[in-house]
């Protein structure tokens, strides 16, 4: 059975830095594309970034060039971290596995879900 296990959410002030984790089991974390989501209460789950089996990565406009996704094979686990934190970036954080990489930012295209994490930015 596929689990998939978020950490490291929490609060901090606008400039500072995050780094969730998401540990895969009953599924390779590198043998497919997995990927970030996040939730704002109100809002439609947005794609955040996503890494596929070759360590290409994508990013969503806006967290691009402070947000880094990453995959640690050997420990089968997923990384966001996450820098310059904005008050928009305040969210549920999710990650996901078993995804398209050419629709890789499409929720829909997912087929395993973490509970998620809590991000919340003061301003």
């Amino acid at each position: 059975q596929v689990q998939l296990v978020e950490s490291g959410g929490g609060s901090v002030q606008a400039g500072g830095s995050l780094r969730l984790s998401c540990a895969a089991s009953g599924y390779t974390a590198s043998s497919y594309c997995m990927g970030w989501f996040r939730q704002a209460p109100g809002t439609e789950r947005e794609a955040v970034a996503a890494i596929d089996s070759t360590g290409r990565t994508k990013y969503a406009d806006p967290v691009k060039g402070r947000f880094t996704i990453s995959q640690d094979n050997a420990k089968n686990t997923l990384y966001l971290q996450m820098n310059s934190l904005k008050p928009e970036d305040s969210a549920m954080y999710y990650c996901a596995a078993g995804g398209s990489w050419i629709r890789w930012g499409h929720a829909n295209q997912y087929s395993f879900w973490g509970q998620g994490t809590q991000v919340t930015v003061s301003s």
